[in-house]
């Protein structure tokens, strides 16, 4: 037996709650390939938190074990590249929407999924980084495709969290002048032990603009999108690049071509849940490279799985700061 967190909806009454559950709950994975793994620390992204406040329609299949990231130790494997005792990473791929997920003390697993753990990393520092610095990692990639122009500064919106948190810390420790945006003032002293070079107020990105604005940025990374990245496009200097990858202000893009014709700048999606496996592997390795882990530590809240249906309400409310790290045993 081992717990999980547990999300339900018998008939239109939705349930989520923390359960004890035996081996037959995992899933089952049809054509074989599968790695049962102990899972021993989840995190909660603001996908999670999304399908545990049931904010959104994330998950796709019922019951559902939330939990779309996991770091822990192989069980017992049926695929040729893992074996038991290998220490290994999920990211996405559907986990905690249409396959159950990590928020749980063992999963069952695509071996296809997997990442070979960093020998840099703890299980627990994995977690801090989770889809949300792994995403962070995607978006510096991005940036360094399509080249980022120098002496310039580059801005992170939604830097207080996850994404936005190791982001500018990526940015910082590769020599960039990373300036955070963030809606918490308070935060500001989190953000420059980070890195950040200067910090600024999210109201003005935040707010309708124009089409085209005053040059800034070398370029972005944005989390937010909406006006937010519609602002952020418009600032943008000749030649940048703004690399997408959330949603947290909203879906829409209430902006224009200009920047794009007039400004030859780029608008990079950055997509984390199904990206390929040679990518994942260049970003984890690319982590273990250029992320210091004592900053880890600056980021990290660790809580049981017990209280991980409260800390997602929090997520959702906005009063979480850096990584939610969560103890699964």
């Amino acid at each position: 037996m081992f717990k999980a967190l547990v999300l339900d909806r018998p008939g239109d009454a939705f349930s989520a709650a923390v359960r004890e559950v035996g081996d037959d709950f995992l899933p089952v994975i049809e054509g074989g390939g599968d790695v049962t793994v102990a899972i021993e620390y989840s995190t909660l992204n603001y996908k999670d938190a999304l399908a545990i406040t049931n904010r959104s329609p994330v998950v796709r299949a019922w019951p559902m074990v939330a939990g779309i990231d996991g770091a822990g130790t192989v069980l017992d494997s049926r695929h040729p590249r893992w074996k038991a005792g290998d220490r290994v990473v999920l990211n996405g791929f559907g986990v905690g929407e249409t396959h159950k997920g990590c928020l749980a003390g063992k999963a069952r697993l695509r071996g296809d999924w997997l990442v070979r753990l960093p020998d840099a990393f703890t299980t627990r520092q994995a977690m801090a980084i989770g889809t949300a610095g792994y995403t962070a990692m995607l978006c510096v990639l991005a940036l360094e495709r399509h080249g980022v122009p120098a002496g310039g500064e580059v801005l992170v919106t939604g830097a207080t969290g996850g994404v936005g948190s190791v982001a500018v810390a990526l940015l910082a420790r590769l020599g960039y002048r990373a300036v955070a945006s963030t809606g918490k003032p308070e935060a500001a002293g989190y953000l420059t032990r980070l890195g950040a070079a200067d910090v600024i107020e999210r109201a003005a990105l935040a707010a309708p603009g124009k089409p085209l604005q005053k040059e800034r940025w070398a370029s972005v990374v944005d989390t937010l999108g909406s006006h937010t990245l519609a602002n952020a496009c418009a600032q943008t200097k000749y030649g940048g690049t703004v690399a997408a990858c959330g949603l947290a202000q909203g879906m829409d893009l209430p902006a224009s071509v200009a920047p794009f014709i007039l400004r030859s700048v780029t608008l990079a999606g950055v997509d984390s849940v199904m990206a390929p496996l040679a990518l994942r592997e260049q970003a984890w390795a690319r982590l273990a490279r250029d992320l210091d882990p004592a900053l880890l530590e600056t980021m990290i809240r660790e809580i049981a799985l017990g209280d991980a249906i409260g800390a997602a309400a929090a997520l959702m409310e906005g009063r979480v700061t850096g990584r939610t790290v969560v103890k699964t045993t």
